[in-house]
C-alpha cells in the first residue's frame, strides 16, 4: 500500500492551483473541465484538490479549513527555507512563524495559504540527529 493523494477541499480549485503554482512551484499535473476538481505534479505523492461544492453535491459534509485551529499541516522540504517563505508570502500566503533553526538539526518555517490550510516549510532532516 501507499499513500496516493492529499486532497484540500477549498472554494475556488483554479485559484487554489494557481497559488501553488507561484508560492511552491509545483506545475499543475491536472485540471477537471468542470473546475471542481486538480491536482499538482509534486512527486510521489499528488496533492489535490476539490471544491466545497463539489464535496457538498456528492452528499460530503464538508467544512473550510478553520486557521484558527488547524487539524493538520502539509509540510514542503527545500535546502532553502528563507527563500520558499519569501517566495509564498509574495505569492499570498500569511506568515504563521518564521524561520528558525530547530534543536534536533532542522530549519522550520510556516504559512497559510489563502484557504487556511496551515503549511510547514522545512529542510531536510539529518538522519544521524536523535
Amino acid at each position: 500500500m501507499k499513500l496516493k493523494y492529499t486532497i484540500l477541499y477549498v472554494t475556488d480549485v483554479a485559484e487554489s492551483l494557481d497559488f501553488y503554482q507561484r508560492a511552491f512551484g509545483f506545475e499543475t499535473k491536472m485540471l477537471h473541465d468542470a473546475g471542481d476538481y486538480g491536482e499538482l505534479d509534486t512527486g510521489a505523492t499528488t496533492l489535490s484538490f476539490s471544491s466545497l461544492t463539489l464535496m457538498s453535491s456528492l452528499g460530503k459534509s464538508v467544512v473550510s479549513a478553520n486557521p484558527a485551529s488547524p487539524t493538520f499541516e502539509i509540510a514542503f522540504e527545500t535546502p532553502e527555507v528563507e527563500i520558499a517563505v519569501s517566495r509564498a508570502m509574495e505569492a499570498g500566503a500569511e506568515l504563521v512563524q518564521e524561520v528558525r533553526d530547530e534543536p534536533w538539526g532542522q530549519t522550520t518555517a510556516y504559512v497559510r495559504d489563502p484557504d487556511g490550510f496551515l503549511i510547514e516549510i522545512c529542510s531536510p532532516m539529518d538522519r544521524d540527529v536523535t
